[in-house]
């Protein structure tokens, strides 16, 4: 008898599925039937519950996704995905895609899936591009990139490398300071220079 396999994502763990997981279940997946990646990238090839999902389909049966993202990042590997999947007598069902549910099991669910693949491809790119332009802008501007704040300063790092020249042990003083040695090492650098 013929199911729907429900797969979910999200990249990272502080982000929810509930959302995608209550459109599958309203779409008739059953909750045994779904399977869930968390902190896991589209980019990568290796998605644990995605496998497993694709280990669970049987000729006739669908998978079923919230949005075409879910499945990776580039038009041809969603392509190639969706033909793999037809070879197995295996349907995919992308739920929120142009406004609608596309169906690739119908010859017209086929086309727009092929040309919203692409669209969400180039929207990928097209965000990568400006997240790159915006990093270079603001680092030839001399702008802050933002990140994780030091917790140590640079007058801490100048104090402890003074005790080492005094002949205190380099592990121990980085240890005492709450970081590798290698990182000790580093900014004692970017300080000297």
């Amino acid at each position: 008898m013929a199911k729907l396999i429900g797969y979910a994502r999200v990249s990272t763990r502080q982000q929810s599925t509930d959302r995608q997981e209550a459109d599958l279940l309203a779409a008739g997946v059953r909750r045994d039937d779904l399977y869930i990646d968390h902190g896991v990238s589209g980019a990568r090839s290796s998605r644990p519950q995605f496998d497993r999902a694709l280990d669970s389909l049987v000729e006739g049966d669908t998978l079923v996704i919230t949005t075409l993202d879910r499945l990776g990042r580039s038009t041809q590997n969603m392509l190639a995905f969706a033909e793999a999947l037809r070879t197995r007598g295996a349907g995919l069902r992308v739920l929120n895609l142009g406004g609608g549910d596309v169906d690739t099991s119908t010859p017209m669910g086929s086309m727009l899936f092929t040309v919203m693949a692409a669209l969400a491809q180039m929207e990928h790119e097209i965000k990568r591009e400006r997240v790159t332009d915006s990093i270079n802008k603001r680092r030839q501007a001399g702008q802050d990139l933002g990140g994780r704040p030091r917790r140590i300063t640079d007058s801490q790092i100048q104090s402890a490398m003074r005790l080492v020249e005094g002949g205190a042990p380099a592990a121990q003083v980085a240890r005492d300071l709450g970081m590798s040695r290698a990182t000790f090492y580093r900014r004692s650098q970017s300080i000297s220079t």
